[in-house]
């Protein structure tokens, strides 16, 4: 073991004496964040909003003030229940619907959302919208939407893309023969080279949510452990990945443009960071199902904006683990089939 954490603490000092690769990847996260947390954001205004409550309570009136307060919704009628507002939304008099449950001033208390999805990203926006009036009155409105996705692009970037590159520049340079053939075991050693990766994405994820927290008011709502949790999962996952493509790839190069047909293009189009995935093809739809980033993303939205607990997002937790016990068989079936060749 002692090898080890000296395989460790040197990929680590060749990582810190690279200040273009730290530079890339803690300003990366940081700039991105502050771009489409401010800068990127589609506002919306005076959304024809009707109120469906069969009862009103003080609750209910405080809720309902503040959507009329906010200059994002314009507060037509009140009504008793959900047929009704659904006719008038038909009829292309309201675009959408706030439906207070009878328990809303309770602790089970809900809030659904009736909307006109012709235009599925607008409407994805107003309910986005009327959550944070309704549960966050007093932050900013900033698009909370891309915190979550921001963070499933940027950790599966540093993981993939950086770990790959990693041990494909060793290759390149006919260094990593020599690192194979001393008497610490090969597995060993490509682990100790992922370590400092593992540490590094870590720490991203930390400065991601803490700008989320203190710059973009976009607070953890549900339960941090399952956050923590699941975010170490989609880690594992990511230099699962960037190992596989680095026993695939012979140059820097090749790697590159691996990571960017596999990791980057389905990232920004098929994960549901963008582009709602209900609006989109069925064939689309299909291939974004072997799509980490996409269960990822609606699991972070769930924690951190809905503030459910970890039994909401148990399918997600299941279907990464899934790909990363998957993904680190191939990794590690590839590595040694190039070791015996």
């Amino acid at each position: 073991m002692k090898q080890f954490f000296s395989f460790v603490l040197k990929e680590a000092k060749h990582i810190l004496r690279d200040k273009r690769t730290m530079l890339m990847l803690f300003g990366m996260p940081i700039m991105l964040m502050l771009l489409f947390g401010f800068a990127v954001t589609n506002d919306v205004r005076n959304v024809r909003t009707i109120v469906v409550a069969s009862s009103i309570d003080y609750a209910t009136q405080q809720a309902t003030k503040r959507l009329a307060a906010s200059d994002y919704f314009t507060i037509l009628a009140q009504v008793s229940t959900p047929a009704e507002a659904e006719r008038e939304i038909r009829a292309q008099r309201a675009d959408m619907a706030v439906v207070f449950s009878p328990q809303f001033a309770g602790k089970h208390g809900k809030v659904q959302f009736i909307v006109d999805a012709c235009d599925p990203n607008q409407s994805q926006q107003w309910t986005s919208y009327a959550t944070n009036v309704l549960f966050n009155p007093a932050q900013s409105l900033v698009n909370i939407n891309f915190v979550p996705a921001i963070m499933g692009m940027l950790l599966m970037l540093i993981c993939a893309m950086m770990t790959s590159i990693s041990i494909v520049r060793e290759k390149e340079r006919g260094t990593m023969e020599i690192v194979l053939v001393s008497p610490t075991k090969p597995l060993l050693i490509i682990l100790a080279k992922v370590v400092p990766y593992l540490v590094i994405s870590i720490a991203i994820l930390a400065i991601i949510l803490l700008l989320s927290a203190f710059v973009l008011a976009v607070p953890i709502a549900g339960s941090l452990w399952a956050l923590l949790l699941i975010s170490g999962i989609y880690i594992l996952l990511g230099l699962s990945l960037g190992l596989l493509v680095s026993n695939l790839a012979k140059t820097q190069f090749v790697a590159l443009s691996i990571c960017s047909m596999v990791v980057l293009t389905p990232i920004l189009m098929l994960s549901g960071m963008i582009f709602p995935l209900e609006s989109m093809g069925q064939v689309l739809q299909w291939i974004s199902i072997v799509i980490p980033t996409r269960y990822y993303i609606s699991a972070m939205r769930k924690l951190m904006i809905m503030g459910v607990g970890i039994d909401q997002v148990l399918s997600e937790i299941i279907i990464l683990t899934s790909m990363l016990i998957l993904l680190l068989t191939l990794s590690l079936a590839t590595f040694k089939k190039r070791l015996e060749s």
